[in-house]
C-alpha cells in the first residue's frame, strides 16, 4: 500500500514516517501561510520546519513534497478563527485544521496521487471491529490527542493511520535519536501555528482592525468598568481584566451583540449542561436512546460522567453528573466510552 505522510518538521511525524516502512511512502508538508508568515521561526510550516522534514525524508530514503494550501487555510482556519473571536466565541483552530486540512484537503490530494493512506504523528489509534472503524485514545494518557480528532468519519478512518498510538513520547524521541533524525530533541510546539507568540487579540486586530471597547457588567447588570474589546477575553479568565472589585472575579459570559463582558464569582462558571452543535457521531449512526458516557469540554480536562441526548435537529445535549467549570462556546465537547471516542461537536 502507498502512504502519504503529513510531516510538520517535528519529531512525531518524522517517527510516524519511519514506522510506515512496510509501505511505499511519500513525505509532504502543507504550506499554510503566505511567504512573510511562513518565515516565522516558531510556525509549524516555517522554512526551518520544512527543511527538517525534508532532511528526515532524505535520511529514510523517501520522496518529499510541499503542497500549497494557503488559500484553503486562510478561508477555513484563519477566517473562522477571527470571525469566532469577533462573535465572542473561543475557537479551537487545531481541530479545524485536522477537519478541513489534514483529513480533507490532504486526503483528497493523497487519493489523487494514488495513495491508499494518510499518516500523521497524532497520538491516537484506529481499530476496525465488526466492519466499523473505531477512534481510540492513545495508550499514553499524557499525550493522547483523540479529543482533536472527533470529526473523523468512517470513510476517513478507513484511510488514516496513527503509528504513534501505542508509544510514549520518550519512546518516540529514542527512535528518532537512534535513527539520527535532526529533530530528535526538538521541543513540542505549544502555540497555535499562525499565532506563535500567543497574542490572539493583536493577530485579530491585524486582520480586521481594533475591536470596539465596551462595558464590563456584573451578573446583575451593574456596569463595573470598560473592556478593551471582546477578542481579549474568554470564559473563565481572571487575569489581565484591568479591573478590581475587592475579590476574585472571572469572565462568565461574552455578549457580542451588546458588546459586553459579564463578570462574576467563580461559582457562576459552573454548569451541568453543554449544548453541542455540528455533532459528528463517529460510528455514522445517531443513537435513538440517551447515551451514558464520559465527556470533556477542554483538551486537558479529564472526562467526566455524563448522559448525551441526540436531538432531532442534529444537536446534542450533554448533561454532566456534576457541574463542570467554564463550559465555553466554540470549544469542543467530546464523548467517550472507555477509550473509544463516540463523537463530538462545538459548544454553543
Amino acid at each position: 500500500m502507498k502512504a502519504l505522510i503529513a510531516m510538520s518538521g517535528g519529531v512525531d511525524s518524522s517517527v510516524a514516517a519511519l514506522l510506515m516502512k512496510d509501505h511505499e511512502r511519500i513525505g509532504c508538508t502543507m504550506r499554510l501561510f503566505d511567504k512573510e508568515d511562513n518565515e516565522r521561526e516558531k510556525s509549524c510550516c516555517s522554512l526551518k520546519e520544512v527543511e527538517d522534514a525534508r532532511a528526515v525524508c532524505h535520511r529514510i530514503g523517501i520522496p518529499f513534497y510541499v503542497f500549497n494550501f494557503t488559500e484553503n487555510f486562510e478561508e477555513k482556519i484563519i477566517g473562522k478563527f477571527v470571525d469566532s473571536y469577533r462573535r465572542g466565541i473561543t475557537p479551537n483552530p487545531c481541530i479545524d485544521c485536522n477537519r478541513y486540512m489534514k483529513f480533507d484537503k490532504l486526503l483528497v490530494r493523497a487519493m489523487e496521487l494514488g495513495c491508499d493512506l494518510v499518516v500523521t504523528g497524532h497520538y491516537a489509534r484506529v481499530e476496525e471491529k465488526d466492519g466499523k472503524y473505531l477512534l481510540k485514545k492513545a495508550l499514553d494518557p499524557a499525550k493522547d490527542q483523540s479529543y482533536v480528532l472527533y470529526s473523523l468519519t468512517q470513510e476517513q478512518l478507513k484511510h488514516i493511520r496513527f503509528p504513534l498510538g501505542e508509544l510514549s513520547k520518550d519512546e518516540v524521541r529514542r527512535i528518532a535519536a537512534e535513527n539520527g533524525f535532526v529533530n530528535a530533541n526538538k521541543p513540542d510546539s505549544q502555540d497555535i501555528c499562525f499565532v506563535p507568540d500567543g497574542d490572539y487579540a493583536a493577530f485579530i486586530e491585524e486582520k480586521i482592525g481594533k475591536m470596539p471597547t465596551g462595558d464590563f457588567v456584573s451578573v446583575d447588570g451593574e456596569v463595573l468598568g470598560q473592556h478593551k474589546g471582546i477578542s481579549h477575553y474568554t470564559i473563565g479568565q481572571r487575569k489581565h481584566l484591568g479591573i478590581s472589585v475587592g475579590a476574585p472575579i472571572y469572565v462568565v459570559k461574552i455578549d457580542a451583540e451588546d458588546n459586553t463582558v459579564v463578570l462574576g464569582d467563580e461559582k457562576h462558571l459552573f454548569s451541568t449542561v453543554a449544548n453541542v452543535a455540528e455533532f459528528n457521531w463517529i460510528s455514522g449512526e445517531i443513537p435513538t436512546e440517551p447515551v451514558r458516557c464520559k465527556a470533556k469540554t477542554r483538551y486537558r480536562q479529564k472526562e467526566q460522567p455524563a448522559t448525551a441526548y441526540a436531538n432531532d435537529d442534529g444537536t446534542v445535549t450533554v448533561i454532566f453528573d456534576e457541574p463542570i467549570r467554564a463550559i465555553t462556546p466554540g470549544q469542543a465537547c467530546v464523548l467517550y466510552d472507555g477509550d473509544v471516542v463516540l463523537g463530538g461537536g462545538v459548544i454553543v
